[in-house]
């Protein structure tokens, strides 16, 4: 099954955006395209090669060109040549925007570096390995998957593909890119904001060796107009007048110059970003109960779960352009948020949250073992994590936040789907508000509920619903984190051709009219919780997936089973807030 996109994907067109958009220089060079690939039994002798394999897609995608399943006892080797040359007064860094899962990386036969972990960005400096001619990069990667007694962050991936368990990605399958970048450089930024009074906070990550004297400066700019600028050592405040503050309804961005100055006034280095100015919070309504709040406003959150899986690219979309258009779909149906589900996407896909204008709760990839599922009952318990498994757990989550963070659209984290690998929840909830506090904790949604962050996430099938009168809530923010569900096979659209295969959420309607009536009804139950307190709710899911069919589009993008129009005109159901 292939998508519009994917049939136009091209060696000479694969992923050529530049994929960090938050921190942007000229001196890059893509590394997509067709690497030479082999899969051997070893993790020392690489075998064969066996043909050519398309990158960024994992080896199991269409897109590849392979369409292989990696094994757990299996290695999977890529090589591939790039020119480079270690200059004067300048660094040369590999970028790897995600692998899957353990990677070990050589330049030129030496070893330039290892990192563990399926999800995040990782790079390494490879100046010092460099010839001054043409240069060999090589890749070894290994994944475990769901193998037993595996505690690999993996989210819906699965060696047995089933039901809500999807077809494993292994290897490279997002872009990989190198980046000139001088002696000393930033390679980094933390940019945060205020609105009252409006401020763009800019803190600088430095690398390389300090320069006497070095300063920063930072100019920002609204539609091509200079708005501010400042200049000194370290962390700078830009006071911003007549704020355009960033919403979904008003997605407004400023561009971002930031230069490292020596002491001579002259540029070290220079780099582009961009800031949108907006706040996250909570109030109380006239009943006591906590609704969200985005600049001081209450706002509802209403968006669909998102799996971000294609049927021709798997975890990695065919395009940008594909990628954009999941978005701007759910914008124009009416939606103002989404739950990215236990999958974390190319850093582009948040840039186009931003600015498109769309909230987004992002989801830690989910792993290991399960405790007992209790949902809201009191008491629950904990999955029983080893000490290095938990310190990988959260090394993994620190990369996602580390990674994410700049991107505005994002307004709450979620560190366990239902109660998937949840384990130490407390120690997880309090390290997770401590160590990003401009965002809310959603500790598990859907999962056994402790009390810490900041909401109580309730997941009912088909019909939302929330155990309102219960008082351990009342200093959480109420929430329906999954509901809806409801599936209808297009025909000519379906990935196993057997819609039986999916039976999830209840008997399947005898028509689409039908299955518009479920979501319709669902809806109105949704909106009565509105009032009641709840102040969010989640609808599963934008589009198929595998063999699940309960997407408002199907799993190829091509058909949408109700159209933007009609969906944006029911959500004006709840609420003016919402409304485009």
């Amino acid at each position: 099954m292939l998508t519009d996109w994917g049939s136009r994907v091209s060696p000479a067109n694969a992923w050529t955006e530049h994929p960090r958009p938050s921190l942007v220089r000229d001196s890059w060079q893509n590394l997509n395209g067709l690497w030479n690939y082999s899969v051997s039994k070893t993790e020392s002798e690489e075998g064969i090669a066996q043909g050519q394999i398309l990158v960024p897609f994992c080896i199991e995608s269409a897109l590849s060109g392979v369409g292989r399943p990696l094994e757990p006892d299996e290695v999977l080797w890529y090589r591939r040549t790039f020119g480079a040359t270690a200059g004067p007064r300048h660094r040369t860094l590999l970028h790897f925007e995600a692998a899957d899962y353990e990677t070990t990386v050589w330049v030129n036969e030496v070893q330039v570096g290892a990192h563990r972990g399926g999800n995040t960005p990782f790079s390494f400096d490879i100046t010092s390995a460099l010839k001054p001619d043409a240069n060999e990069l090589k890749v070894r990667i290994t994944d475990a998957t769901d193998s037993v007694g595996s505690y690999q962050l993996r989210g819906k991936q699965t060696l047995k593909p089933r039901g809500i368990r999807y077809t494993r990605v292994s290897g490279l399958w997002q872009t990989v890119w190198l980046e000139e970048v001088p002696e000393r450089y930033l390679s980094d930024l933390r940019v945060a904001t205020r609105v009252k009074p409006a401020v763009i906070i800019v803190d600088p990550v430095l690398s390389g060796v300090v320069v006497p004297g070095e300063k920063l400066q930072v100019v920002a700019t609204l539609n091509g107009q200079t708005v501010a600028q400042a200049t000194g050592a370290g962390r700078l405040e830009l006071a911003i007048p007549e704020a355009q503050l960033w919403s979904p309804a008003h997605p407004h961005l400023y561009d971002l110059e930031v230069s490292l100055l020596g002491a001579d006034g002259r540029p070290l280095d220079r780099v582009k970003s961009y800031a949108g100015i907006r706040e996250v919070g909570t109030k109380r309504d006239q009943d006591g109960n906590l609704r969200f709040t985005l600049n001081g406003e209450v706002i509802f959150h209403w968006g669909p779960l998102d799996q971000g899986w294609w049927p021709d690219g798997l975890l990695t979309p065919p395009s940008d352009e594909a990628m954009a258009w999941d978005i701007h779909f759910l914008k124009d149906a009416g939606f103002n948020m989404l739950r990215k589900h236990v999958k974390i996407e190319p850093r582009r896909y948040y840039y186009h949250c931003d600015r498109i204008g769309m909230l987004v709760w992002q989801d830690q990839p989910s792993g290991g073992p399960d405790p007992k599922w209790t949902r809201f009952a009191p008491n629950p318990t904990d999955a029983i994590w080893p000490d290095a498994d938990h310190e990988q757990w959260m090394r993994e989550f620190r990369e996602m936040v580390d990674a994410l963070r700049h991107y505005p659209s994002i307004v709450v984290w979620v560190p366990f789907n239902e109660r998937w690998g949840q384990h130490r929840s407390l120690e997880i909830g309090r390290a997770a508000a401590a160590y990003d506090p401009t965002r809310h904790v959603n500790i598990a949604s859907g999962g056994n509920f402790w009390p810490v962050g900041d909401i109580a996430d309730s997941h009912n099938y088909p019909d939302p619903a929330f155990p309102l009168e219960d008082e351990r809530f009342k200093d959480f923010v109420k929430v329906v984190g999954e509901f809806g569900g409801h599936g209808w096979p297009e025909p000519g659209h379906l990935w196993s051709g057997d819609e039986s295969k999916f039976k999830l959420y209840g008997n399947m309607p005898k028509s689409r009219e039908e299955w518009l009536a479920r979501y319709t009804r669902t809806l109105g139950q949704l909106v009565d919780l509105k009032g009641k307190g709840v102040a969010a709710g989640v609808y599963t899911q934008t589009t198929d997936v595998e063999n699940e069919i309960n997407g408002l589009a199907t799993y190829d993008r091509k058909v949408t089973k109700a159209t933007a129009q009609t969906l944006s005109e029911l959500h004006r159901q709840l609420g003016e807030e919402i409304r485009r």
